[in-house]
Protein backbone atom coordinates (compact mmCIF):
# COMPACT_ATOMS: atom_id res chain seq x y z
CA UNK A 1 0.00 0.00 0.00
CA UNK A 2 2.85 2.36 0.92
CA UNK A 3 4.46 1.68 -2.45
CA UNK A 4 1.22 2.53 -4.23
CA UNK A 5 0.94 5.78 -2.29
CA UNK A 6 4.52 6.64 -3.14
CA UNK A 7 3.95 6.02 -6.86
CA UNK A 8 0.75 8.06 -6.80
CA UNK A 9 2.58 10.87 -5.07
CA UNK A 10 5.33 10.94 -7.69
CA UNK A 11 2.75 10.93 -10.50
CA UNK A 12 0.89 13.82 -8.90
CA UNK A 13 4.11 15.77 -8.36
CA UNK A 14 5.14 15.16 -11.96
CA UNK A 15 1.80 16.42 -13.21
CA UNK A 16 2.07 19.60 -11.15
CA UNK A 17 5.61 20.22 -12.40
CA UNK A 18 4.54 19.73 -16.03
CA UNK A 19 1.63 22.12 -15.55
CA UNK A 20 3.93 24.74 -14.06
CA UNK A 21 6.39 24.41 -16.92
CA UNK A 22 3.59 24.70 -19.45
CA UNK A 23 2.36 27.94 -17.86
CA UNK A 24 5.84 29.48 -17.75
CA UNK A 25 6.69 28.51 -21.32
CA UNK A 26 3.34 29.79 -22.53
CA UNK A 27 4.03 33.17 -20.94
CA UNK A 28 7.46 33.27 -22.51
CA UNK A 29 6.37 32.52 -26.05
CA UNK A 30 3.05 34.38 -25.94
CA UNK A 31 4.01 37.41 -23.88
CA UNK A 32 2.26 40.61 -24.89
CA UNK A 33 4.29 42.02 -27.74
CA UNK A 34 4.21 45.57 -29.04
CA UNK A 35 2.70 45.65 -32.52
CA UNK A 36 4.70 46.76 -35.52
CA UNK A 37 4.08 50.30 -36.78
CA UNK A 38 0.73 50.57 -38.55
CA UNK A 39 2.46 51.85 -41.67
CA UNK A 40 6.03 50.84 -42.39
CA UNK A 41 8.26 52.64 -44.86
CA UNK A 42 8.86 49.39 -46.72
CA UNK A 43 7.34 45.95 -46.69
CA UNK A 44 9.34 42.84 -47.36
CA UNK A 45 8.06 40.01 -49.55
CA UNK A 46 7.44 36.86 -47.54
CA UNK A 47 7.26 38.60 -44.14
CA UNK A 48 4.16 37.84 -42.11
CA UNK A 49 1.93 40.87 -41.69
CA UNK A 50 0.02 41.56 -38.47
CA UNK A 51 -3.09 39.90 -39.87
CA UNK A 52 -1.23 36.73 -40.84
CA UNK A 53 -1.05 37.56 -44.53
CA UNK A 54 2.03 37.94 -46.68
CA UNK A 55 3.42 41.42 -47.22
CA UNK A 56 4.86 42.18 -50.63
CA UNK A 57 7.44 44.38 -52.26
CA UNK A 58 5.63 47.50 -53.59
CA UNK A 59 4.46 47.15 -57.18
CA UNK A 60 6.52 50.22 -58.11
CA UNK A 61 9.67 48.24 -57.30
CA UNK A 62 8.42 45.15 -59.12
CA UNK A 63 7.64 47.15 -62.27
CA UNK A 64 11.15 48.62 -62.28
CA UNK A 65 12.52 45.14 -63.01
CA UNK A 66 9.54 43.75 -64.95
CA UNK A 67 10.09 41.56 -68.02
CA UNK A 68 7.59 42.30 -70.78
CA UNK A 69 8.46 39.13 -72.69
CA UNK A 70 7.63 37.11 -69.59
CA UNK A 71 4.49 39.20 -69.23
CA UNK A 72 3.40 38.28 -72.75
CA UNK A 73 3.82 34.62 -71.79
CA UNK A 74 1.72 35.14 -68.66
CA UNK A 75 -0.94 36.90 -70.74
CA UNK A 76 -1.50 33.66 -72.66
CA UNK A 77 -3.62 32.64 -69.67
CA UNK A 78 -5.98 35.47 -70.64
CA UNK A 79 -6.37 34.95 -74.39
CA UNK A 80 -9.26 32.52 -74.02
CA UNK A 81 -11.37 35.52 -72.94
CA UNK A 82 -9.50 38.66 -74.06
CA UNK A 83 -7.80 40.20 -77.06
CA UNK A 84 -5.25 42.96 -76.55
CA UNK A 85 -4.49 44.19 -80.08
CA UNK A 86 -5.60 47.61 -81.31
CA UNK A 87 -9.15 47.27 -82.59
CA UNK A 88 -9.45 43.70 -81.34
CA UNK A 89 -12.90 42.25 -80.83
CA UNK A 90 -14.49 41.71 -77.45
CA UNK A 91 -14.85 38.11 -76.39
CA UNK A 92 -16.05 36.70 -73.11
CA UNK A 93 -14.11 39.63 -71.68
CA UNK A 94 -13.44 43.07 -73.20
CA UNK A 95 -10.56 43.93 -75.48
CA UNK A 96 -7.69 45.08 -73.24
CA UNK A 97 -5.79 47.35 -75.62
CA UNK A 98 -5.01 50.74 -74.01
CA UNK A 99 -6.67 49.73 -70.73
CA UNK A 100 -4.33 51.26 -68.14
CA UNK A 101 -5.34 54.81 -67.38
CA UNK A 102 -8.94 54.22 -68.45
CA UNK A 103 -12.07 53.80 -66.33
CA UNK A 104 -13.16 50.35 -65.19
CA UNK A 105 -15.96 50.11 -67.75
CA UNK A 106 -14.42 52.02 -70.65
CA UNK A 107 -14.90 49.62 -73.58
CA UNK A 108 -17.99 50.68 -75.50
CA UNK A 109 -20.48 47.94 -76.23
CA UNK A 110 -19.19 45.47 -73.66
CA UNK A 111 -21.65 44.36 -70.98
CA UNK A 112 -19.65 44.86 -67.82
CA UNK A 113 -21.06 43.63 -64.54
CA UNK A 114 -22.35 46.35 -62.24
CA UNK A 115 -19.82 45.13 -59.67
CA UNK A 116 -16.92 46.19 -61.88
CA UNK A 117 -18.32 49.17 -63.76
CA UNK A 118 -19.33 50.79 -60.46
CA UNK A 119 -15.75 50.73 -59.11
CA UNK A 120 -14.53 54.31 -58.90
CA UNK A 121 -11.26 55.49 -60.37
CA UNK A 122 -9.19 54.30 -63.31
CA UNK A 123 -7.12 51.23 -64.04
CA UNK A 124 -3.82 52.35 -62.55
CA UNK A 125 -0.92 50.04 -61.67
CA UNK A 126 -2.04 49.43 -58.09
CA UNK A 127 -5.66 48.79 -59.07
CA UNK A 128 -4.63 46.36 -61.79
CA UNK A 129 -2.34 44.59 -59.35
CA UNK A 130 -5.19 44.22 -56.83
CA UNK A 131 -7.50 42.95 -59.60
CA UNK A 132 -4.97 40.36 -60.72
CA UNK A 133 -4.48 39.13 -57.15
CA UNK A 134 -8.19 38.32 -56.90
CA UNK A 135 -10.89 39.73 -59.22
CA UNK A 136 -13.61 38.52 -56.84
CA UNK A 137 -12.12 40.38 -53.89
CA UNK A 138 -11.46 43.51 -55.92
CA UNK A 139 -15.01 43.68 -57.27
CA UNK A 140 -17.31 41.33 -55.31
CA UNK A 141 -19.99 40.04 -57.63
CA UNK A 142 -17.90 40.36 -60.81
CA UNK A 143 -18.60 37.93 -63.64
CA UNK A 144 -14.86 37.34 -63.99
CA UNK A 145 -14.06 33.76 -62.96
CA UNK A 146 -10.25 33.98 -63.17
CA UNK A 147 -8.71 32.87 -59.86
CA UNK A 148 -5.89 35.43 -59.98
CA UNK A 149 -2.09 35.41 -60.10
CA UNK A 150 -0.40 34.59 -56.81
CA UNK A 151 3.17 35.55 -57.77
CA UNK A 152 3.90 39.31 -57.64
CA UNK A 153 6.53 38.99 -60.36
CA UNK A 154 3.94 37.44 -62.71
CA UNK A 155 1.57 40.32 -62.01
CA UNK A 156 4.30 42.91 -62.54
CA UNK A 157 5.36 41.30 -65.82
CA UNK A 158 1.86 41.07 -67.25
CA UNK A 159 1.03 44.63 -66.14
CA UNK A 160 4.18 45.87 -67.88
CA UNK A 161 3.15 43.97 -71.02
CA UNK A 162 -0.39 45.36 -70.89
CA UNK A 163 0.92 48.88 -70.37
CA UNK A 164 3.02 48.56 -73.53
CA UNK A 165 -0.13 47.72 -75.52
CA UNK A 166 -1.36 51.26 -76.15
CA UNK A 167 -1.25 52.78 -72.67
CA UNK A 168 2.45 53.52 -72.16
CA UNK A 169 1.97 55.17 -68.77
CA UNK A 170 5.15 56.09 -66.85
CA UNK A 171 5.90 53.72 -64.02
CA UNK A 172 5.51 55.05 -60.48
CA UNK A 173 8.72 55.95 -58.68
CA UNK A 174 9.95 53.16 -56.37
CA UNK A 175 10.58 54.10 -52.73
CA UNK A 176 13.88 55.76 -51.94
CA UNK A 177 16.70 53.71 -50.46
CA UNK A 178 16.29 55.52 -47.13
CA UNK A 179 12.69 54.30 -46.87
CA UNK A 180 13.83 50.73 -47.45
CA UNK A 181 16.37 51.02 -44.63
CA UNK A 182 13.83 52.69 -42.32
CA UNK A 183 11.35 49.91 -42.93
CA UNK A 184 13.90 47.19 -42.20
CA UNK A 185 14.99 49.03 -39.03
CA UNK A 186 11.36 49.31 -37.88
CA UNK A 187 10.93 45.54 -38.22
CA UNK A 188 14.15 44.88 -36.29
CA UNK A 189 13.20 47.33 -33.51
CA UNK A 190 9.74 45.80 -33.11
CA UNK A 191 11.20 42.29 -32.89
CA UNK A 192 13.83 43.41 -30.34
CA UNK A 193 11.17 45.10 -28.20
CA UNK A 194 9.02 41.96 -28.30
CA UNK A 195 11.97 39.82 -27.17
CA UNK A 196 12.75 42.22 -24.32
CA UNK A 197 9.14 42.13 -23.07
CA UNK A 198 9.13 38.34 -23.19
CA UNK A 199 12.38 38.12 -21.23
CA UNK A 200 11.13 40.57 -18.59
CA UNK A 201 7.92 38.57 -18.19
CA UNK A 202 9.81 35.33 -17.65
CA UNK A 203 12.15 36.99 -15.13
CA UNK A 204 9.18 38.37 -13.20
CA UNK A 205 7.48 34.97 -13.16
CA UNK A 206 10.66 33.28 -11.90
CA UNK A 207 11.08 35.89 -9.16
CA UNK A 208 7.46 35.44 -8.08
CA UNK A 209 7.88 31.65 -8.02
CA UNK A 210 10.98 31.95 -5.83
CA UNK A 211 9.17 34.00 -3.16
Amino acid sequence: MDNNNTIAGWVLAGGIAALGFSILSGKYFHADKPERPETMGFVIEGVESSDGGKEEVPMSMMLAKADMAAGEAVFKKCIACHTINDGGANGIGPNLYNTLGKSHGHVAGFAYSDALSSVEGDWNFDNMNAWLISPRKYAPGTKMTFAGLSKPEDRANVIAYMNAQGSNLPYPEPPAAEEVVEGEEAVAEADAAATEVAEETVAADEAAAAE
